[in-house]
Parts: C-alpha cells; structure tokens; sequence
C-alpha cells in the first residue's frame, strides 16, 4: 500500500534511505547519495510540502519511500545530449529508495504515480544500472542529460501517458 508519509514515519524512511545506499554500493554505484543523502532535513521538508509517500506491508512494516513533486523542476531546464519529447506539465520522481524486503517496489511506485499524473520525469545517476533499466522497462525514454544544482550530471528520463 502506499500513503502519504507522516513526521512519524522519518526514522523508517532514513533506515530505508540507508539500505539502499547500501544497495547502490553493491551494485557498483559508489557515489550517489553519497554524504547521507537524502537528509534527515530533507526528508522531513518533503513530509512537509505533502510530496513524500511511503509503501507498507500488509504487517505495517514501511518498506520504501520516494518524492513525487508536481511542477517543473529548474535541474531539468536544460537537457544536454538530447531533449525532452513532451512540453505538458509533470511531476518528477525523486528520492525512490527501498529497503529491499519486498518485490515489486518500482512498478508500486509507478502504479501510484501514473494514477496522478500523465507525464512524469525522472533522473538517475550513470552509475544507477537498476534504476535505469527499470526506467526503460516501464515505459520511460531517456532522453539526456540534466545537471543538478551543484553541476553533477544525471540521466534523464520521461514518461508520457496521455
């Protein structure tokens, strides 16, 4: 099931954050998320702002968590080596992150997304084979490059359904 996350659901969400930047490790993703992100800080702003779901157990047990933002994100811009495919207004998937105690996570995540939205984007670092194969394995077209804020690049993907 997937819910909105709640200020009581911050010390799962970080012990989730944690096993998959463990995860990314073992799959050969040696920097991303590195330096503990995402924040205690950030975790609790997006329970804030209402864009931070969790995904639970039919025993209550919170096995991942992810951001989805309506509106444009400025990271995406400019596109470099590419282009995006449709101009519509979209949300964009951040901070997914599983603790790996369940299958099927991802299409969760994109099951819920997609009932709320038609056209969604997403990035991922060049090291992130999983998340880039369950991009394209779900309907997603890479489309580029994007920078983040700090000038890091990531690869950029986007759905359109509608």
């Amino acid at each position: 099931m997937v819910r909105q996350a709640e200020e009581r659901d911050v010390a799962d969400i970080l012990r989730i954050y944690e096993a998959a930047r463990a995860f990314m490790r073992a799959s050969g993703n040696q920097t991303q998320w590195g330096g503990g992100y995402p924040s205690k800080e950030i975790v609790r702003a997006d329970i804030a702002r209402g864009v931070s779901y969790v995904l639970e157990n039919g025993a209550g047990h919170l096995h991942a968590v992810f951001a989805l933002i309506p509106g444009d994100d400025p990271t995406y811009d400019r596109i470099e080596g590419g282009a995006w495919r449709d101009a519509s207004p979209y949300a964009t998937i951040h901070r997914a992150g599983s603790d790996g105690t369940e299958h099927g996570v991802f299409r969760a995540i994109l099951d819920f997304a997609r009932t709320r939205y038609n056209h969604l984007r997403a990035d991922t670092h060049a090291d992130n084979a999983p998340m880039q194969n369950g991009f394209l394995q779900n309907g997603f077209t890479y489309c580029g490059v994007i920078r983040l804020a700090d000038g890091a690049p990531r690869r950029a993907y986007e759905w359109s359904g509608g």
